[in-house]
């Protein structure tokens, strides 16, 4: 199996849940050998041509994958768990403000494999999810598979509607919930952790937003604002093309970046109104280029997936979650 810029393992790899594969690649493999077979100018049947190079496929397999931790004293043993080794590893991850969401959940993988974790936390979710750490409301959560705490090594204000500071209007610079905080546009995190660490390896963009999309089956796209639909587009998908801006020249070159997607960027979806299923297409959209951009100009992996349905504080905004799950 290969892969490219665009396909790459750590996509898989870097979530928490459990995985089975279908064992498809044997008949595959077997398809593959009979086109060949088809195309070839020689007289060759395709049991000849197999046998000839005594082609064997053997399907992978992949069985309940248990993301597991190494305690700061056992640096120099294998990780379990995960196949990737991360320690040493920097990783940012945009979106967080509770322990129920995907973000969380690929913070504890990420930090389970040996990665130093920052987070991004939307301004005004920012009081209530500092206070939860700090008194200790999270601690059940932040439980690796070792029996530690995951540590965050800083949590960063952001909201990622805005690049810069200019581009912040003055009602929401004098909005109480953002007056008391600094340095919180796209441009200034990037900066605030260049500083503060001098690079990353890993960037995660786990974040999205539709002001008409919390009311839920009654805000049809038909039935969607321009402003709306704007909105949704720019907090949920061009949020990524920004993030990967200003953040890709604090990574070096192999480093990896992800989104999350839906699969209403493909299908219809009962509730996902308000431009979101849109904006999640013109994120996969999206994903495809700046791997091509990154990736040439900077040796950078830029992928998005879509790990399915989540009771997730966003996800209860769709109203139908429990029957999507279900």
């Amino acid at each position: 199996m290969t892969t490219t810029t665009t396909t790459t393992p750590l996509a898989m790899q870097i979530t928490s849940s459990t995985f089975s594969f279908p064992q498809v690649f044997k008949s595959s493999i077997a398809t593959l050998d009979l086109k060949i077979c088809a195309l070839s100018k020689r007289h060759i049947s395709s049991k000849q041509l197999l046998l000839s190079k005594r082609i064997t496929s053997t399907p992978l397999r992949f069985g309940r994958m248990t993301t597991k931790a190494m305690s700061d004293s056992s640096v120099t043993k294998p990780l379990r768990g995960l196949p990737i080794d991360l320690r040493g590893k920097r990783a940012f991850i945009a979106g967080i403000a509770d322990d129920n969401g995907y973000g969380w959940a690929i913070a504890k993988s990420l930090a389970a494999a040996g990665a130093e974790i920052l987070v991004g936390t939307w301004v005004p979710a920012l009081n209530i999810f500092e206070t939860s750490l700090r008194r200790g409301k999270l601690d059940e959560s932040r439980v690796l598979p070792d029996g530690s705490l995951m540590n965050i090594s800083k949590v960063y204000p952001i909201d990622a509607v805005y690049d810069t500071p200019e581009d912040v209007p003055e009602s929401v610079k004098s909005n109480r919930r953002y007056a008391s905080v600094s340095k919180w546009t796209i441009k200034e995190v990037a900066e605030s952790v260049r500083e503060d660490f001098g690079s990353i390896d890993i960037l995660v963009h786990s974040l999205a937003n539709g002001p008409e999309h919390s009311m839920q089956v009654k805000k049809l796209l038909l039935e969607t604002s321009r402003h709306g639909y704007l909105a949704a587009v720019s907090s949920s998908s061009y949020s990524f093309v920004s993030l990967l801006k200003h953040f890709v020249p604090l990574m070096k070159p192999g480093g990896a970046t992800i989104s999350l997607s839906t699969f209403a960027s493909e299908r219809v979806t009962l509730g996902y109104g308000g431009g979101m299923s849109s904006a999640k297409a013109a994120l996969e959209s999206d994903t495809k280029v700046l791997a091509f951009e990154a990736g040439r100009r900077h040796g950078i992996r830029v992928n998005t997936i879509s790990a399915g349905s989540l009771r997730s504080r966003a996800a209860k905004a769709i109203g139908p979650i429990d029957e999507m799950i279900d």
